[in-house]
């Protein structure tokens, strides 16, 4: 999904009070929706099957005052638990889990409208290493709290200026509510273009990675070697992400691979961490591909890719240190 531009508005004529937060983030009073209209397309009625919701939400950031500006805009078509749904947002930026800012909670609807402010203080040095979590909760008749999906939206790839304001939307995503593995976890997707002859790896991203030492100076990358006959090929590698067991990649790859090729071709993904002046240390390895060196999830997701040819099919493994 391509983000998209959306209309420029300044924040400084919204006439809204501002909240301080410790963190360096803070609530900004409500917005005029009528400024983030934009035109009608398939987003807003095209939902795949399965979708558990769709959030709406803007960002540009302002060098002078180092601020990430945020609009929580909408979200549609919520599955919660029950009959009725009354949702709130928390938005989180990563690493930093520890704060987070919240929304107003809109009672009752299964497409609430937030039209909210919010305001992230980053330095622009920092800006492009962070990460935004957006994860949306349904408040039952108890108070109690569930969980209905997130969105996760690394701002590396994005041109963030003054005037440059996105307004992007994604699918919610279900978390993975399974505790990390022994060495943690990584989350790609495998696509196979039978026409053009292209294997494609988008590496998102990892969980419970066991560091060997955790500091702001350690960067962790993923590196995807294509093998054949056991034979390397070729690797290629994400950017360090730095200081966090959690890391997002969202980078994509693409290998030449001829389809007689897939019953002897495996892709090998290795978690790297590098510390400054030090040796690279493996944190975690997987390994997908043919029956001939895989099974279980590595064969399955494997399978699946050669089964539904240019369709991107995204799944969770287990990393193994010693393969």
């Amino acid at each position: 999904m391509i983000p998209q531009s959306g209309p420029r508005s300044s924040f400084h004529s919204l006439g809204a009070c501002f909240l301080f937060h410790e963190a360096g983030a803070y609530v900004v009073g409500t917005i005029n929706p009528e400024l983030y209209k934009f035109p009608e397309d398939k987003s807003e009625t095209d939902f795949p099957d399965g979708n558990i919701g769709r959030l709406w939400f803007s960002i540009e950031y302002e060098q002078e005052s180092e601020r990430l500006l945020v609009s929580l805009i909408k979200v549609r078509k919520l599955q919660p638990p029950a009959d009725s749904c009354s949702p709130f947002v928390k938005i989180y930026l990563l690493p930093d889990e520890r704060s987070c800012l919240q929304s107003k909670t809109k009672r009752k609807t299964l497409n609430p409208q937030f039209d909210e402010n919010f305001v992230f203080q980053v330095s622009s040095k920092m800006l492009l290493q962070r990460t935004l979590k957006f994860l949306v909760y349904h408040v039952d008749k108890h108070k109690k709290h569930h969980l209905l999906g997130q969105v996760i939206f690394p701002l590396k790839n994005e041109v963030l200026t003054d005037d440059n304001k996105l307004v992007i939307w994604r699918d919610l995503e279900k978390e993975n509510l399974e505790p990390p593995s022994e060495y943690g976890d990584i989350q790609f997707s495998l696509s196979y273009n039978d026409y053009l002859g292209r294997l494609t790896v988008v590496v998102l991203r990892a969980r419970g990675l066991k560091l060997q030492e955790e500091s702001h100076a350690v960067g962790v990358y993923v590196k995807v070697s294509l093998m054949n006959h056991n034979k390397f090929i070729k690797s290629k590698k994400t950017a360090a992400v730095l200081g966090t067991a959690n890391p997002v990649y969202n980078e994509t790859f693409s290998f030449k691979a001829d389809q007689t090729e897939l019953d002897t071709a495996s892709l090998s993904l290795s978690v790297l961490q590098s510390i400054k002046g030090e040796k690279t240390l493996l944190l975690g390895r997987v390994v997908v591909g043919p029956f001939m060196y895989t099974r279980g999830k590595e064969l399955e997701h494997w399978n699946e890719m050669i089964s539904k040819p240019k369709e991107l099919v995204k799944r969770w493994h287990a990393l193994c240190h010693s393969m």
